[in-house]
C-alpha cells in the first residue's frame, strides 16, 4: 500500500511530516480495522517511508505491508475478510486526509497554498507476501541510486537509468550539481527512522503475537540450547581445567 502527499511542508518541516505520514497512515489503517464489521479487532502494519519516485524526483510516500485480517481480543478469534479487497481505496484516501490535515494542525503547521481534494490511496493485494517484503526490503539498506545504475559522467552532465511503472528502462540526463541536488533532497533528517512496526507486528505486542499463534495453532520451535565449548585440557595431567579467573588488560593512562 502506498499513501501519497507532497505540499512544500515536507521539505520546509521534514523530520515532523514525515513522522506525520507513518503515522497518519497507520493510524487509518487502524481505525478501519477496528470499525469494520467483520474484523472488530487489531491488525498491524510494516511500515517503509521513501522520498522519491522511479525518477528519483522528490515524493515523500509510505509504503504499508498489512495482514489480511485481524486478531479479535475479546472472542480470541483471528477474523478475515470474504474478499480479497481489505479496506477500500476511496474511504481510505478519504480518511487519511482528514487526519493527515488535523495532525498538521495541531502540530501548528497549515497548508497555505490549495491541495486536490481526491488523495491516493493505492492497495494492491501481494498474496502472502514474501514478494512485498523483498521489494521494500532492497530499499533499506543501499543508497537511493545504485552506482551500477549511473551510466555515463561527461562534459558537466551525468546520466542515469532507472525503470518507469511499466518495467521498461529509461536513462536520465542533468547537470552534474542538479544531479548531486537530486540525491541530496532524499538524505533523512539525522536519526528519523523511515522503518518502523505497527500492532500486531510491533515488538511491545509480544503478548498479543503469543495469543495469535495459540489461536492459528502455529507450532512453536523449541529455543536451541547455547553451544557448549569444548573443555581446556592440562597439558600435564590430561584432565579438563577449571576456570577460577580472569586478566583484564588496563590501559596504561587508567593506572594514574
Amino acid at each position: 500500500m502506498s499513501r501519497k502527499a507532497r505540499p512544500p511542508q515536507f521539505w520546509n518541516h521534514q523530520h515532523k511530516t514525515y513522522d506525520l505520514l507513518l503515522k497518519t497512515a497507520w493510524q487509518t489503517i487502524d481505525s478501519f480495522s477496528r470499525r469494520d464489521r467483520r474484523l472488530k479487532g487489531r491488525t498491524g502494519a510494516h511500515a517503509v517511508l521513501h522520498t522519491h519516485n522511479r525518477r528519483l524526483d522528490y515524493h515523500p510516500h509510505v509504503h504499508l505491508i498489512v495482514p489480511a485480517g485481524a486478531i479479535n481480543q475479546q472472542s480470541r478469534e483471528w477474523r478475515e475478510k470474504k474478499s480479497n479487497v481489505l479496506f477500500w481505496a476511496n474511504n481510505l484516501a478519504r480518511v487519511f486526509r482528514a487526519k493527515w490535515f488535523e495532525a498538521l494542525r495541531v502540530a501548528g503547521l497549515r497548508c497555505e497554498e490549495q491541495l486536490p481534494n481526491e488523495w491516493v490511496v493505492d492497495c494492491t493485494d501481494v498474496g502472502h507476501g514474501e514478494q512485498a517484503l523483498v521489494y521494500l526490503g532492497r530499499y533499506l539498506y543501499r543508497g537511493v541510486l545504485p552506482e551500477k545504475n549511473i551510466i555515463a559522467n561527461t562534459a558537466g552532465e551525468v546520466s542515469f537509468r532507472y525503470k518507469d511503472n511499466r518495467g521498461q528502462e529509461q536513462i536520465r540526463t542533468m547537470p552534474g550539481a542538479e544531479f548531486l541536488w537530486l540525491l541530496l533532497r532524499h538524505v533523512l533528517p539525522r536519526r528519523f527512522r523511515r522503518v518502523r512496526d505497527f500492532g500486531i507486528l510491533h515488538a511491545n505486542c509480544k503478548r498479543l503475537v503469543q495469543l495469535l499463534q495459540l489461536v492459528l495453532k502455529v507450532p512453536i520451535p523449541s529455543p536451541r540450547l547455547p553451544l557448549q565449548r569444548s573443555p581446556v585440557l592440562c597439558q600435564s595431567c590430561g584432565k579438563a581445567m577449571t576456570l577460577i579467573a580472569r586478566m583484564v588488560r588496563i590501559p596504561e593512562h587508567q593506572l594514574c
